[in-house]
């Protein structure tokens, strides 16, 4: 028979458990999205959108100098108010530069391409935080990873006897550690 003072230990680590399960599940989620978004930086950009499009610009003449007054009308084509600066990559062409974007115009044709960078909703904002790109973020985040263990040490714990730590939960635990052990075997033997 189990006495009181035996099962508050246990339902405090059950308690813990749930408690810092629940508290944290949000930011565990979060950093899950942007560890799958930086996983696959490669196959695409987790962070920002590039919108691309053509446009005509009619009635340009190539030996006339452009004015400023002409930047800003090439810009209201696109929906831009406010140019930051222009330069000529070539006698031929004119490059606008916006907040976030630019358009670049083919002086001879008066075709142009406007390109446009997006913030990917909320990968961006996930991104920012699994990077410790915010200032003072990495003190919660090293909170966070303490908490991580504490969670997954209480998790350990919660269920006893076969299947507990001591019964099955060695194994499951053995076989969850093979694969970063494997991984980091065949990078050392690679290196070599």
């Amino acid at each position: 028979m189990k006495t009181l003072s035996s099962k508050k230990p246990k339902r405090l680590v059950k308690v813990l458990h749930r408690d810092f399960g629940f508290f944290f599940s949000g930011l565990i989620i979060i950093y899950c999205i942007s560890g799958l978004a930086l996983n696959h930086i490669d196959d695409w950009n987790p962070d920002f959108v590039i919108e691309k499009k053509r446009v005509e610009i009619p009635q340009i003449i190539m030996n006339k100098k452009i004015s400023r007054d002409q930047v800003i009308e090439f810009g209201k084509k696109v929906g831009e108010v406010n140019y930051k600066l222009y330069d000529f990559p070539t006698p031929a062409q004119v490059k606008i530069y916006y907040d976030n974007a630019s358009l670049l115009i083919d002086l001879t044709s008066g075709s142009g391409i406007y390109e446009r960078v997006l913030r990917r909703p909320i990968f961006y904002q996930s991104n920012i935080l699994h990077r410790n790109s915010l200032k003072g973020w990495k003190w919660a985040a090293d909170v966070f990873a303490v908490m991580l263990i504490a969670i997954s040490v209480t998790g350990l714990l919660i269920f006893r006897g076969k299947n507990g730590i001591s019964g099955r939960g060695k194994w499951l635990i053995i076989a969850g550690m093979l694969p970063p052990v494997m991984a980091w075997t065949i990078y050392e033997l690679v290196q070599k």
